[in-house]
């Protein structure tokens, strides 16, 4: 009988020996493979006020100003010499979206416009795209790098006061 047991002990500890290592050599793959194909989140209001509160998003033409207090928003532009100011109001919601309305004035006169960006997240990295219909692209990396739109926000406000000189300016038709 201890023979017999002997036995079975050997047999049962290889095939536990087997199970483990193929288990070992699956669930590796299969965490990985997880990991790879994991889909992406919205980001929720929180995170994406503590993204664009207080802080001007700097464009090539001008930029775009989130004021938090109140969700104001105030642009200015310049391209190619044709100035135009804005005034509105930004927001956010928990399905990863950020959405500026407000209305937009140059010398030709005014109109209406509202903007949407949409954010998810992949671990630590942010994608955005216009919305509805943009391609997505890495908003910020899980490690920022130089050139990721994010770091286009900044705390220095380099707009209201451009928009308030045109927005005087167009009111006295100078």
């Amino acid at each position: 009988m201890r023979e017999e047991g002997k036995k079975m002990s050997m047999a049962t500890r290889l095939t536990g020996g087997a199970l483990a290592l193929c288990l070992g050599l699956v669930f590796p793959m299969s965490a990985l493979a997880v990991e790879q194909k994991k889909a992406p989140a919205p980001l929720n209001a929180g995170e994406l006020y503590a993204i664009y509160a207080d802080r001007t998003w700097t464009w090539d033409t001008g930029g775009g100003r989130f004021i938090g207090e109140g969700r104001r928003f105030v642009a200015w532009v310049n391209d190619g010499g044709k100035q135009s100011f804005a005034e509105g109001r930004w927001f956010v919601d928990d399905f990863g979206q950020m959405c500026m309305r407000a209305t937009w004035t140059n010398n030709e006169g005014a109109a209406r416009a509202s903007t949407c960006f949409g954010h998810r997240k992949i671990g630590y990295t942010i994608y955005q795209r216009r919305q509805p219909n943009g391609d997505w692209y890495v908003f910020r990396h899980a490690s920022a790098k130089p050139d990721d739109e994010f770091r286009k926000l900044v705390p220095a406000d380099t707009v209201s006061l451009k928009a308030k000189e045109l927005k005087q300016v167009l009111a006295t038709g100078k």
